[in-house]
């Protein structure tokens, strides 16, 4: 680009906009600016910077300006939304250049649906969704983090627990129409955030990571119910809230009651692919010739296929969960 002719910011393109900025801030900033990008950015905008020949005062008010707008405009969403944004623009710089910062946000910002409840306490969530239907719970709490979910679980009424972790294990995929209508509802309550692509959302995952942080009440009436109604899903359940690694935050007293009842090569190859924390936690409570022994069993068997290293970790889990079951 050269200065032929006078040029105005909507003749720019993005990597050119950039370029001004780095001139415009100065050496000092334009250095942690650049620290943030690529190499092949950098070198993008490096030839940029080298294809003007002079830039305004005028302009580079402009791109600063332009960018500052940006920024805000990101800020604000991030806290209360897209509609909050546009609110707090509209009354700074006008409706017009209002929706311009937004509409060009909106081309790679992306704000997951339920966002904004991160912001909102699991209490306070818990009394706006209570009397939801259920599967528009289980839709809000999967996309809840964990820590966030469980609470607002826990504190519903035993029978809608049951449905709503059952909804959640068996959601898959959730139509953008259907999201929108449940951040509708919730709308006049808290805020919405929308996104226009199918979602990912609920699954077994989404349960067990849930079930993993409630109560122990809770926890049990909820795998009680789902093994009466959906025994497999309660088997997947059960699979995946205790992992052999897990094992490491027993105590001492549980995993010698565990390694009681394990087979001994079940144990060697549970043992042949963890970390050493695990292995030696495991270690610390065999007598000093058991735990030889075990090491000997783990070196004469030389490599082992992972699903038979993983099989045995499932049996060794198993035997956990039925020490558990019986107190």
């Amino acid at each position: 680009m050269t200065a032929d002719r006078a040029i105005s910011v909507s003749e720019l393109n993005g990597k050119q906009k950039v370029a001004i900025l780095v001139i415009a801030l100065g050496q000092e900033n334009s250095v942690k600016l650049l620290r943030l990008l690529g190499e092949e950015e950098i070198e993008e905008i490096t030839l940029e910077i080298a294809n003007f020949k002079k830039i305004s005062p005028d302009m580079q008010e402009e791109i600063l300006q332009e960018f500052y707008n940006l920024a805000i405009a990101q800020e604000y969403i991030m806290s209360g939304g897209v509609d909050y944004a546009r609110t707090i623009l509209n009354d700074a710089v006008g409706s017009n250049k209002a929706d311009e910062i937004i509409g060009r946000l909106s081309s790679f910002l992306r704000v997951s649906p339920f966002d904004f409840l991160k912001h909102t306490d699991p209490k306070q969530l818990l009394t706006f969704i209570s009397n939801e239907h259920p599967q528009t719970i289980s839709l809000i709490l999967s996309y809840l983090e964990p820590a966030d979910a469980a609470p607002v679980l826990g504190g519903l009424a035993p029978e809608v627990q049951v449905d709503v972790a059952r909804r959640l294990a068996n959601m898959d995929r959730c139509s953008p129409e259907v999201i929108r209508e449940v951040e509708r509802i919730l709308e006049q309550k808290i805020s919405s955030v929308m996104t226009t692509d199918i979602q990912q959302t609920g699954g077994v995952k989404s349960l067990v990571e849930v079930l993993n942080l409630v109560d122990r009440s809770t926890e049990k009436a909820i795998m009680e119910s789902l093994e009466d109604s959906e025994p497999e899903l309660a088997d997947e359940v059960k699979r995946l809230m205790f992992v052999f690694e897990d094992i490491k935050m027993l105590d001492d007293r549980a995993i010698q009651a565990v390694l009681g009842q394990t087979d001994k090569k079940d144990l060697a190859l549970a043992l042949k692919s963890v970390a050493e924390d695990v292995r030696m936690k495991c270690m610390k409570n065999m007598s000093q010739r058991a735990a030889q022994a075990l090491t000997e069993e783990m070196d004469f068997m030389g490599p082992v296929r992972l699903k038979d290293v993983e099989d045995a970790q499932q049996r060794i889990v198993a035997v956990i969960r039925r020490l558990e079951e019986s107190g």
